[in-house]
Order: structure tokens, then C-alpha cells, then sequence
């Protein structure tokens, strides 16, 4: 009669001690590209619009400073408020940047033909409010592009139409697990641009997840190979992994990407995947295009670019690999 108490006991030792003993995740790294280290302590937030129409706009405060670069973040289907990446957009802000995040969608059942519309005329009335006396300037030959899932496509979108729609021209374009595009046979989606005409100095990178089983790598691909005017130099299609090894499960699903804020210092869906991740390259790849500075975290092939961090028993963690497709 007392096996079953014992077993319990047991068992909830053997976990306990289980958990004690798995391998730590890394921590953000200490300096550079994807740290914690910031210029700015402070984030001012404010909406305008309504609608499918709305937008937000982050600013660095503390200290505020009289001007920055634009990044314009993308989100993904249905995640209209950016509380879903917001760990990500105030990593993005503390480091000195503005960050603009177009709703785009009024609701799920907005047409996925006018998200690019939507999303550029946001960007539009943003820069116009920006101008305003009250705001950090926006530094308009310095403006990137950041989109996770339909984002993506809307951020490449931009990218090929912006010359056209009299925005500024993009000087780098991150798109996150994007997909999945409109066809004939999946008309659900929103289309792709001619991709071709996204000039040739643009600073590009392409990224899918190993486990994201909802838009897979078709559009990453797509979207590297489809755009021909950027040379390979200056472009890289790149695979995140998983790991399992430690605690927590590193897992580049769908929702690697998300970001969220529960406290001031307490985030759920942040891990290694994006300090080491989404968030190094894209802190890379702008300080590339910005300042001609840590090339090596975003592009290339490099060591710097691959790495992941190591476990806190010293094991590496799965390396990102950089797809040659030709």
C-alpha cells in the first residue's frame, strides 16, 4: 500500500534533481551585437490612428537624443498590437533607434492585398508626425526594415516599392520566418512585389526557422533568390536551429520570434534564439548599412554570424547556418 507514495517521492526527486542538473542557456552576451548594453535607459511610446491605419512610435529617451535612424518593424498576421514583439522593439529603441510598427490590419478579416498599402501609408504619416517639434528627428537617410511571418513580405514589399511610393529607400531588410505569399493556388496571402527592383546596395537577409511547420522556408528562399539586383555579398539566406540539449528548449518554431514584456524585467518568449538570433542580426546587419560597423554579426558566413552562445556547461549551442543557394 505504500509503493505508489514511495514511487511519487521518487519520481518528484528524479525531476527535481533533473532540473537541477540540465545545462543553462546563455544569457544575452555581454557587449555588441544582440547585448543588453544600451545607449538609452528610457522609451517613449505614442499611437496615432485608427483602425487599420494605426501605428506606433517608439523614440529613446534618457537621454533623448535630437535625431535617429528609422526602423520600420512588420508584425505578423494578426498581431496588430506590438505588446507581441515588444522585448525586441525596446531592444531596438534602447540602442538608438526609432521604431515605427504599423497596425496594418484593422482586424483578421483585412484583405491581405492592402497590408503593403496599408503598412507604407503608416510609415508615411509617421515620418510626417516625427517631423514634428516634440519628436527625436528621424535620420532619413538611415531607415531599415524588420518583418516576421506576412511581415516579412510586407518588409520586402517596401523595400522594392519605396522609390515608388515616396518613402525613403530601406538600407536594410530583415525578414523573419516570412511567408506565405499569395499564389493561384493560395490566394489567402498577401503578394510579392517585383523583387528585382530592390537596389543593389541594400543589406538583405532571409531567415526560417528549422521546426516553423506554418510558413516553412519557401518565401525565405523565394525572396533571396527572387531578388537579383543585390549581389551575393550583400545578402544571406540563413536557417535558425533548435536545441534541446539545456533549459529551456531552444525551438525555432513560428513563435521564436515573439517578445514579450510582463515586467520591466520579466519577458516570456526571449531566449537565446534571440540575443544570439533574430536580435544579433538585425542589430548587425543596421549597424552595417548605418555605420559600416559589424558586418561580420549579419553576413558572410562568419563565425561571429553563426554562433550561438554556449551552454553553461561550455557545450556550443546549434550554429545558424548560412544556405549557398545559386
Amino acid at each position: 500500500m505504500k509503493i505508489i507514495p514511495v514511487l511519487l517521492i521518487f519520481c518528484i526527486l528524479n525531476i527535481s534533481v533533473g532540473w537541477i542538473i540540465l545545462p543553462k542557456a546563455p544569457d544575452a552576451p555581454l557587449s555588441g551585437p544582440g547585448s543588453l548594453e544600451y545607449k538609452h535607459k528610457g522609451v517613449i511610446k505614442s499611437s496615432y490612428g485608427e483602425g487599420a491605419n494605426q501605428y506606433w512610435i517608439y523614440e529613446p529617451d534618457s537621454p533623448k537624443p535630437s535625431s535617429a535612424p528609422i526602423i520600420i518593424f512588420n508584425h505578423g498576421w494578426g498581431a496588430i498590437y506590438p505588446e507581441v514583439y515588444e522585448a525586441w522593439i525596446v531592444h531596438i529603441v534602447k540602442r538608438g533607434n526609432i521604431v515605427i510598427y504599423p497596425r496594418y490590419q484593422e482586424n483578421i478579416f483585412t484583405t491581405s492585398d492592402k497590408f503593403t498599402p496599408n503598412a507604407i501609408n503608416a510609415v508615411r504619416n509617421a515620418i510626417n508626425e516625427l517631423k514634428k517639434n516634440n519628436h527625436v528627428q528621424p535620420e532619413l537617410d538611415k531607415i531599415a526594415v524588420v518583418g516576421h511571418s506576412a511581415g516579412g513580405l510586407i518588409s520586402i514589399n517596401m523595400a522594392a516599392n519605396a522609390s515608388d511610393e515616396n518613402i525613403p529607400i530601406p538600407k536594410a531588410v530583415f525578414c523573419v520566418e516570412p511567408g506565405k505569399h499569395r499564389t493561384k493556388e493560395d490566394p489567402v496571402g498577401p503578394p510579392l512585389e517585383n523583387l528585382s527592383k530592390i537596389p543593389q546596395n541594400t543589406l538583405l537577409i532571409t531567415l526560417s526557422g528549422e521546426q516553423d511547420n506554418i510558413t516553412g522556408n519557401a518565401d525565405a528562399i523565394k525572396i533571396f533568390s527572387e531578388t537579383t539586383s543585390v549581389p551575393p555579398e550583400n545578402k544571406d539566406y540563413i536557417i535558425l536551429r533548435s536545441d534541446n540539449y539545456g533549459y529551456p528548449d531552444l525551438i525555432a518554431d513560428h513563435i521564436a520570434p515573439l517578445a514579450i514584456i510582463r515586467t520591466d524585467n520579466f519577458s516570456i518568449f526571449v531566449d537565446s534564439l534571440d540575443y544570439y538570433g533574430t536580435w544579433k542580426l538585425f542589430d548587425g546587419l543596421c549597424d552595417a548599412a548605418f555605420y559600416n560597423t559589424n558586418r561580420d554579426y549579419a553576413l558572410g558566413n562568419s563565425s561571429k554570424q553563426r554562433y550561438m552562445g554556449v551552454w553553461s556547461d561550455g557545450k556550443p549551442v546549434n550554429q545558424m547556418i548560412i544556405v549557398d543557394i545559386s
